[in-house]
């Protein structure tokens, strides 16, 4: 697919359809950057990070820029007119979970799509691509008021059933919501119950509840998985708009914000600074890998430059 295409695919706006995140998996994620680099945080008897010439034969798939010609299977290319390629598994599977966070504090967006949104799509991105190189691939769809569970299952229609949970929590959130606390540390909890050792595990959130617990249970997942955390975040989280005066509301109540104010300029980005500081320290302390994506990102090709995908 041409770069063209795959940002004509961008998500964009406050919601999003199962259509849209159907329509993600002819982004290829590895054919967006010359060489996809294989790396891990942790060694260890795992499959490694791409496809490669290994003793399991695991699928025949179309050819994609990059790949060996030498694995090129020549009768199946003959036979659909196509060129397709031979897949080999290196070492034992790794499957995918995927935490997707779609609760109230992700409904929120200042520069072409809500955090919601942009979550949606990293996780849909991801999965496509788990899916693709041979991964099961399950997760965990946090909602305002439960958690959604979904078992690895590599399978077109197990990605599907994740989605369109993804869909289904995206099309309920609204500025009238509210959140049920404690959300994502019960999505954490699942997780330790289900990658228990040996997953690729993707955490794509805001974290906007981050304390001593979530640390605990973050460095947990990522002392026996390969964990990357997609932090989200808006530009308006972190820096007040332009001096003036401007009514907000919660939903409930309105009032008048006056942003020239110096000193709550200042207030406010240390909030988000010592916010994002916090999680960066337990990336480095746990060993994790942190991607941060804003709403204004182009999410397939921030995705594809990370090392850890």
């Amino acid at each position: 697919m041409s770069a063209l295409a795959a940002h004509q695919l961008e998500l964009a706006g406050p919601y999003v359809t199962l259509d849209q995140l159907l329509a993600l998996r002819h982004v290829p994620l590895t054919s967006m950057r010359r060489n996809v680099l294989a790396h891990s945080t942790r060694g260890g008897s795992r499959e490694s990070r791409h496809r490669g010439r290994g003793v399991d034969f695991a699928e025949v798939r179309l050819y994609q820029p990059g790949d060996d010609v030498r694995s090129i299977d020549w009768r199946v290319t003959a036979r659909r007119a196509r060129p397709h390629t031979k897949v080999f598994r290196e070492e034992r599977e790794r499957p995918a979970l995927i935490i997707i966070d779609q609760s109230q504090s992700m409904f929120f967006g200042s520069v072409r799509r809500l955090k919601s949104v942009l979550a949606a799509e990293a996780g849909a991105l991801l999965a496509w691509h788990a899916l693709e190189i041979g991964e099961r691939v399950g997760g965990i769809v946090i909602a305002n008021r439960q958690e959604y569970v979904f078992k690895p299952r590599r399978s077109n229609r197990a990605v599907v059933r994740l989605l369109g949970r993804v869909a289904r929590c995206n099309a309920e959130l609204d500025r009238n919501s509210n959140a049920e606390p404690g959300q994502l540390l019960a999505a954490l909890r699942h997780a330790t119950q289900v990658a228990r050792r040996g997953y690729r595990l993707f955490l794509i959130s805001d974290v906007a509840e981050f304390d001593e617990a979530h640390r605990r249970l973050l460095v947990k997942l990522a002392r026996f998985n390969e964990f990357t955390l997609v932090l989200t975040i808006d530009p308006l989280e972190r820096e007040l708009p332009l001096a003036n005066r401007y009514a907000i509301t919660d939903g409930h109540e309105r009032a008048v914000l006056f942003s020239g104010d110096q000193a709550l300029r200042r207030r406010y980005r240390n909030r988000h600074d010592d916010h994002v500081e916090q999680i960066r320290g337990c990336a480095r302390q746990a060993g994790f890998l942190l991607l941060t994506l804003e709403t204004g990102d182009p999410v397939a090709q921030r995705i594809a430059e990370h090392a850890g995908i």
